[in-house]
Protein backbone atom coordinates (compact mmCIF):
# COMPACT_ATOMS: atom_id res chain seq x y z
CA UNK A 1 0.00 0.00 0.00
CA UNK A 2 1.28 3.33 -1.04
CA UNK A 3 2.29 5.32 2.12
CA UNK A 4 2.53 8.46 0.10
CA UNK A 5 -0.81 8.22 -1.07
CA UNK A 6 -2.52 12.25 -0.91
CA UNK A 7 -5.78 10.65 0.11
CA UNK A 8 -6.38 7.87 2.23
CA UNK A 9 -10.01 6.47 1.24
CA UNK A 10 -11.83 7.40 -2.10
CA UNK A 11 -15.12 6.22 -1.86
CA UNK A 12 -17.47 5.02 -5.02
CA UNK A 13 -20.74 4.71 -4.46
CA UNK A 14 -24.55 6.47 -5.01
CA UNK A 15 -24.70 9.89 -4.65
CA UNK A 16 -28.33 10.43 -3.18
CA UNK A 17 -29.84 13.14 -1.38
CA UNK A 18 -31.44 11.66 1.43
CA UNK A 19 -35.60 12.60 2.66
CA UNK A 20 -36.24 10.71 6.36
CA UNK A 21 -39.46 10.70 7.31
CA UNK A 22 -40.97 8.91 10.65
CA UNK A 23 -43.34 6.73 10.15
CA UNK A 24 -45.28 3.98 11.57
CA UNK A 25 -46.21 0.24 10.61
CA UNK A 26 -49.81 0.63 8.99
CA UNK A 27 -47.61 3.56 6.75
CA UNK A 28 -45.45 0.65 5.34
CA UNK A 29 -48.12 -1.22 4.83
CA UNK A 30 -50.66 1.21 3.24
CA UNK A 31 -48.12 1.35 0.72
CA UNK A 32 -46.93 -1.97 0.20
CA UNK A 33 -43.05 -1.07 1.70
CA UNK A 34 -41.28 -3.93 3.16
CA UNK A 35 -39.65 -3.30 6.58
CA UNK A 36 -36.05 -2.97 6.45
CA UNK A 37 -35.39 -3.46 2.98
CA UNK A 38 -33.94 -0.60 -0.06
CA UNK A 39 -36.48 -0.79 -2.66
CA UNK A 40 -35.34 0.90 -6.18
CA UNK A 41 -38.70 3.06 -7.32
CA UNK A 42 -39.28 5.13 -10.41
CA UNK A 43 -40.19 9.10 -10.28
CA UNK A 44 -43.74 8.71 -9.60
CA UNK A 45 -43.91 6.52 -6.93
CA UNK A 46 -40.99 8.43 -5.20
CA UNK A 47 -43.43 11.52 -5.61
CA UNK A 48 -46.32 10.17 -4.39
CA UNK A 49 -44.58 8.78 -1.07
CA UNK A 50 -43.14 12.28 -0.48
CA UNK A 51 -46.37 13.62 -0.71
CA UNK A 52 -47.69 11.54 2.05
CA UNK A 53 -45.23 11.92 4.37
CA UNK A 54 -45.83 14.80 7.18
CA UNK A 55 -42.59 15.53 8.52
CA UNK A 56 -38.87 15.25 7.21
CA UNK A 57 -35.68 15.72 7.06
CA UNK A 58 -33.25 16.58 3.93
CA UNK A 59 -29.79 15.73 3.76
CA UNK A 60 -27.40 14.81 1.60
CA UNK A 61 -26.59 10.96 1.84
CA UNK A 62 -25.72 7.34 -0.05
CA UNK A 63 -23.91 4.48 1.79
CA UNK A 64 -20.36 5.25 0.20
CA UNK A 65 -20.77 8.98 0.59
CA UNK A 66 -21.80 8.45 4.47
CA UNK A 67 -18.55 6.40 4.58
CA UNK A 68 -16.41 8.83 3.13
CA UNK A 69 -18.09 11.59 5.55
CA UNK A 70 -17.23 9.22 8.42
CA UNK A 71 -13.70 8.74 7.56
CA UNK A 72 -13.04 12.53 7.82
CA UNK A 73 -14.85 12.59 10.62
CA UNK A 74 -11.78 10.84 12.41
CA UNK A 75 -9.35 12.72 10.22
CA UNK A 76 -8.39 10.57 7.86
CA UNK A 77 -8.68 12.55 4.41
CA UNK A 78 -11.51 11.25 2.50
CA UNK A 79 -12.88 12.06 -1.69
CA UNK A 80 -16.07 10.85 -3.03
CA UNK A 81 -16.64 9.77 -6.66
CA UNK A 82 -20.58 9.63 -7.68
CA UNK A 83 -22.53 11.46 -10.03
CA UNK A 84 -25.33 13.99 -9.57
CA UNK A 85 -27.09 16.51 -12.05
CA UNK A 86 -26.78 20.06 -12.31
CA UNK A 87 -29.59 21.08 -10.07
CA UNK A 88 -31.08 22.08 -6.64
CA UNK A 89 -30.78 18.51 -5.14
CA UNK A 90 -26.99 17.59 -6.83
CA UNK A 91 -26.00 21.22 -5.64
CA UNK A 92 -27.02 20.37 -2.13
CA UNK A 93 -25.36 17.00 -2.62
CA UNK A 94 -21.83 18.73 -3.44
CA UNK A 95 -22.05 21.44 -0.85
CA UNK A 96 -23.03 19.22 1.96
CA UNK A 97 -20.50 16.70 1.02
CA UNK A 98 -17.78 19.49 0.39
CA UNK A 99 -18.45 21.15 3.62
CA UNK A 100 -17.58 18.49 6.05
CA UNK A 101 -14.30 17.84 4.35
CA UNK A 102 -14.48 15.56 1.85
CA UNK A 103 -13.19 16.00 -1.57
CA UNK A 104 -16.05 15.80 -4.61
CA UNK A 105 -14.72 16.82 -7.62
CA UNK A 106 -16.95 14.37 -9.97
CA UNK A 107 -18.28 17.24 -12.86
CA UNK A 108 -22.22 17.52 -12.27
CA UNK A 109 -23.97 16.60 -15.39
CA UNK A 110 -26.35 18.87 -17.45
CA UNK A 111 -27.83 15.79 -18.92
CA UNK A 112 -30.20 13.08 -17.96
CA UNK A 113 -32.42 12.48 -15.17
CA UNK A 114 -32.82 14.22 -11.71
CA UNK A 115 -30.39 14.30 -9.09
CA UNK A 116 -30.73 11.02 -7.28
CA UNK A 117 -33.28 10.67 -4.11
CA UNK A 118 -34.14 8.16 -1.34
CA UNK A 119 -37.02 8.25 0.97
CA UNK A 120 -35.82 6.54 4.20
CA UNK A 121 -38.75 5.43 6.35
CA UNK A 122 -37.90 5.09 10.08
CA UNK A 123 -40.28 2.72 12.64
CA UNK A 124 -40.32 3.37 16.29
CA UNK A 125 -38.26 0.44 16.36
CA UNK A 126 -35.37 2.31 14.61
CA UNK A 127 -35.58 -0.13 11.61
CA UNK A 128 -35.22 1.65 8.22
CA UNK A 129 -36.84 0.62 4.83
CA UNK A 130 -35.05 2.83 1.81
CA UNK A 131 -37.28 3.56 -1.34
CA UNK A 132 -34.67 4.89 -3.64
CA UNK A 133 -35.11 6.94 -7.09
CA UNK A 134 -31.35 6.51 -8.24
CA UNK A 135 -31.90 9.36 -11.00
CA UNK A 136 -28.47 10.62 -12.29
CA UNK A 137 -26.66 7.65 -10.16
CA UNK A 138 -27.50 5.42 -12.80
CA UNK A 139 -25.04 6.83 -15.69
CA UNK A 140 -22.16 6.93 -13.54
CA UNK A 141 -19.27 5.04 -15.65
CA UNK A 142 -15.57 4.44 -16.25
CA UNK A 143 -15.44 8.12 -18.15
CA UNK A 144 -16.44 9.47 -13.98
CA UNK A 145 -13.25 7.73 -12.27
CA UNK A 146 -10.24 9.87 -12.06
CA UNK A 147 -7.42 7.85 -12.17
CA UNK A 148 -4.99 10.38 -10.43
CA UNK A 149 -7.40 10.25 -7.58
CA UNK A 150 -7.89 6.58 -7.38
CA UNK A 151 -3.69 6.03 -7.89
CA UNK A 152 -3.06 8.52 -5.09
CA UNK A 153 -5.68 6.95 -2.62
CA UNK A 154 -4.47 3.74 0.13
CA UNK A 155 -8.15 2.27 0.14
CA UNK A 156 -10.63 2.63 -2.32
CA UNK A 157 -14.24 1.68 -1.20
CA UNK A 158 -17.07 0.63 -3.38
CA UNK A 159 -20.47 0.52 -2.96
CA UNK A 160 -22.94 -2.76 -3.83
CA UNK A 161 -25.77 -1.11 -4.22
CA UNK A 162 -23.58 0.79 -7.30
CA UNK A 163 -24.08 -3.18 -9.55
CA UNK A 164 -27.58 -2.49 -9.71
CA UNK A 165 -26.78 0.23 -13.19
CA UNK A 166 -24.20 -1.96 -15.74
CA UNK A 167 -21.56 0.63 -16.76
CA UNK A 168 -21.06 1.50 -12.89
CA UNK A 169 -19.72 -2.03 -12.79
CA UNK A 170 -17.01 -1.20 -15.45
CA UNK A 171 -16.44 1.68 -13.46
CA UNK A 172 -15.82 -0.99 -10.56
CA UNK A 173 -13.43 -2.72 -12.41
CA UNK A 174 -11.74 0.20 -13.56
CA UNK A 175 -10.70 1.60 -10.07
CA UNK A 176 -9.64 -1.81 -8.85
CA UNK A 177 -7.60 -2.05 -11.43
CA UNK A 178 -5.91 0.59 -11.16
CA UNK A 179 -5.59 0.12 -7.16
CA UNK A 180 -4.18 -3.16 -7.59
CA UNK A 181 -1.35 -1.61 -10.14
CA UNK A 182 -0.48 1.24 -7.45
CA UNK A 183 -0.33 -1.82 -4.77
CA UNK A 184 -3.24 -0.13 -2.54
CA UNK A 185 -6.05 -2.02 -1.35
CA UNK A 186 -10.09 -1.97 -2.62
CA UNK A 187 -13.19 -2.42 -0.17
CA UNK A 188 -16.30 -3.41 -1.00
CA UNK A 189 -19.75 -3.44 0.88
CA UNK A 190 -22.33 -5.83 -0.20
CA UNK A 191 -24.71 -2.96 0.80
CA UNK A 192 -28.12 -5.19 1.23
CA UNK A 193 -29.28 -8.60 0.93
CA UNK A 194 -31.79 -8.07 -1.78
CA UNK A 195 -28.89 -6.40 -3.27
CA UNK A 196 -26.71 -9.44 -3.12
CA UNK A 197 -29.51 -11.83 -4.54
CA UNK A 198 -29.69 -9.60 -7.47
CA UNK A 199 -26.20 -9.87 -8.19
CA UNK A 200 -24.46 -12.75 -6.18
CA UNK A 201 -22.61 -14.53 -8.73
CA UNK A 202 -21.35 -11.27 -10.17
CA UNK A 203 -20.30 -10.41 -6.19
CA UNK A 204 -18.71 -13.78 -5.83
CA UNK A 205 -16.43 -13.25 -8.72
CA UNK A 206 -15.37 -9.47 -8.06
CA UNK A 207 -15.04 -10.57 -4.75
CA UNK A 208 -12.73 -13.06 -5.30
CA UNK A 209 -11.03 -11.36 -8.43
CA UNK A 210 -10.08 -7.74 -6.74
CA UNK A 211 -11.38 -7.40 -3.05
CA UNK A 212 -8.95 -6.64 -0.05
CA UNK A 213 -11.80 -6.29 2.34
CA UNK A 214 -15.20 -7.20 2.53
CA UNK A 215 -18.03 -5.24 4.70
CA UNK A 216 -21.33 -6.62 4.66
CA UNK A 217 -23.63 -7.54 7.84
CA UNK A 218 -24.82 -11.20 8.69
CA UNK A 219 -27.94 -11.52 6.38
CA UNK A 220 -25.87 -10.27 3.30
CA UNK A 221 -23.19 -13.07 3.71
CA UNK A 222 -25.96 -15.67 4.41
CA UNK A 223 -27.28 -14.89 1.15
CA UNK A 224 -24.24 -14.26 -0.63
CA UNK A 225 -23.85 -18.42 -0.10
CA UNK A 226 -27.40 -19.47 0.82
CA UNK A 227 -26.59 -20.98 3.63
CA UNK A 228 -26.00 -20.33 7.61
CA UNK A 229 -23.64 -18.28 9.41
CA UNK A 230 -21.26 -20.17 9.72
CA UNK A 231 -21.39 -22.46 6.68
CA UNK A 232 -20.72 -18.59 5.37
CA UNK A 233 -17.92 -17.72 7.38
CA UNK A 234 -16.04 -20.65 5.90
CA UNK A 235 -16.72 -20.21 2.03
CA UNK A 236 -15.64 -16.04 2.20
CA UNK A 237 -12.58 -17.05 4.11
CA UNK A 238 -11.34 -19.16 1.03
CA UNK A 239 -12.04 -16.35 -1.43
CA UNK A 240 -11.16 -13.10 0.34
CA UNK A 241 -8.65 -12.49 2.96
CA UNK A 242 -10.22 -9.49 5.10
CA UNK A 243 -13.66 -9.66 5.90
CA UNK A 244 -15.59 -7.40 8.62
CA UNK A 245 -19.17 -8.60 9.20
CA UNK A 246 -21.30 -6.67 11.20
CA UNK A 247 -24.13 -8.54 13.81
CA UNK A 248 -26.02 -5.40 14.80
CA UNK A 249 -26.26 -5.29 18.84
CA UNK A 250 -23.98 -8.32 19.08
CA UNK A 251 -21.15 -6.68 17.50
CA UNK A 252 -18.79 -7.52 14.45
CA UNK A 253 -16.50 -10.34 13.85
CA UNK A 254 -13.39 -9.89 11.41
CA UNK A 255 -11.74 -12.60 9.47
CA UNK A 256 -8.16 -10.95 9.19
CA UNK A 257 -4.37 -12.72 9.17
CA UNK A 258 -6.15 -15.93 8.65
CA UNK A 259 -8.43 -15.55 11.95
CA UNK A 260 -11.58 -14.55 13.40
CA UNK A 261 -11.54 -11.69 15.77
CA UNK A 262 -14.33 -10.73 17.66
CA UNK A 263 -15.56 -7.08 18.47
CA UNK A 264 -17.59 -5.72 20.81
CA UNK A 265 -20.54 -3.49 20.13
CA UNK A 266 -19.98 -0.13 22.17
CA UNK A 267 -23.24 0.88 23.74
CA UNK A 268 -24.74 4.21 22.14
CA UNK A 269 -26.69 6.90 24.50
CA UNK A 270 -29.74 5.61 22.57
CA UNK A 271 -31.34 3.61 19.32
CA UNK A 272 -33.35 6.38 17.43
CA UNK A 273 -32.92 5.50 13.51
CA UNK A 274 -30.23 2.66 12.53
CA UNK A 275 -29.88 4.41 9.24
CA UNK A 276 -26.13 4.52 8.22
CA UNK A 277 -24.79 2.44 11.12
CA UNK A 278 -22.82 -0.15 8.35
CA UNK A 279 -21.85 2.30 6.73
CA UNK A 280 -20.04 4.03 9.68
CA UNK A 281 -18.79 1.16 11.36
CA UNK A 282 -17.22 0.93 7.66
CA UNK A 283 -15.65 4.26 8.13
CA UNK A 284 -14.14 3.86 11.19
CA UNK A 285 -12.75 0.30 10.48
CA UNK A 286 -11.15 2.39 7.00
CA UNK A 287 -9.48 5.00 9.32
CA UNK A 288 -7.99 2.66 11.68
CA UNK A 289 -6.82 0.31 8.49
CA UNK A 290 -5.50 3.76 7.11
CA UNK A 291 -3.65 4.09 10.29
CA UNK A 292 -1.90 0.50 10.26
CA UNK A 293 -3.96 -0.44 13.15
CA UNK A 294 -4.87 -4.43 14.28
CA UNK A 295 -8.51 -5.85 13.81
CA UNK A 296 -9.40 -5.08 17.31
CA UNK A 297 -8.44 -1.18 17.06
CA UNK A 298 -9.89 -0.92 13.68
CA UNK A 299 -13.12 -2.82 14.59
CA UNK A 300 -13.41 -0.82 18.05
CA UNK A 301 -13.34 2.49 15.55
CA UNK A 302 -16.16 1.09 13.61
CA UNK A 303 -18.05 0.69 16.80
CA UNK A 304 -17.71 4.12 18.35
CA UNK A 305 -18.95 5.34 14.85
CA UNK A 306 -21.87 2.84 14.54
CA UNK A 307 -23.13 3.61 17.78
CA UNK A 308 -22.97 7.48 17.21
CA UNK A 309 -24.97 7.59 14.27
CA UNK A 310 -27.73 5.11 15.74
CA UNK A 311 -28.54 7.88 18.46
CA UNK A 312 -30.01 10.44 16.07
CA UNK A 313 -31.80 10.46 13.07
CA UNK A 314 -29.51 10.30 9.89
CA UNK A 315 -27.23 8.68 8.10
CA UNK A 316 -24.09 11.29 8.89
CA UNK A 317 -22.38 11.87 12.43
CA UNK A 318 -23.50 14.89 14.36
CA UNK A 319 -20.82 14.86 16.81
CA UNK A 320 -17.09 15.02 15.59
CA UNK A 321 -15.81 11.31 15.39
CA UNK A 322 -12.34 12.22 16.12
CA UNK A 323 -13.33 13.95 19.89
CA UNK A 324 -15.38 11.37 20.24
CA UNK A 325 -12.60 8.36 20.28
CA UNK A 326 -10.49 11.14 22.19
CA UNK A 327 -13.01 11.21 24.77
CA UNK A 328 -13.44 7.69 25.29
Amino acid sequence: MEHNSKIDVTTIGNAIVDIIAQCDDNFLEEFKIVKSSMDLIDEERSKTLFDNLKTTTIVSGGSAANTAVGIASFGSKAAFIGKVKNDELGNTFKNDIEKVGVSFKTPLTNEGPRTASSIILVTSDAERSMNTFLGACVNLDENDVDEDQIRKSKIVYLEGYLFDPPKAKQAFIKAANISKENQNLVSMTLSDSFCVERHRSDFISFIQNHVDILFCNEDELKSLFECDLESAKSKIKEICEESVITLGAKGAIVFKDKVWNDIASFKPKSVIDTTGAGDLFAAGYLHGRCLGLNAEKCGFFGSVAASEIISHIGPRPVENLKSLLDSI
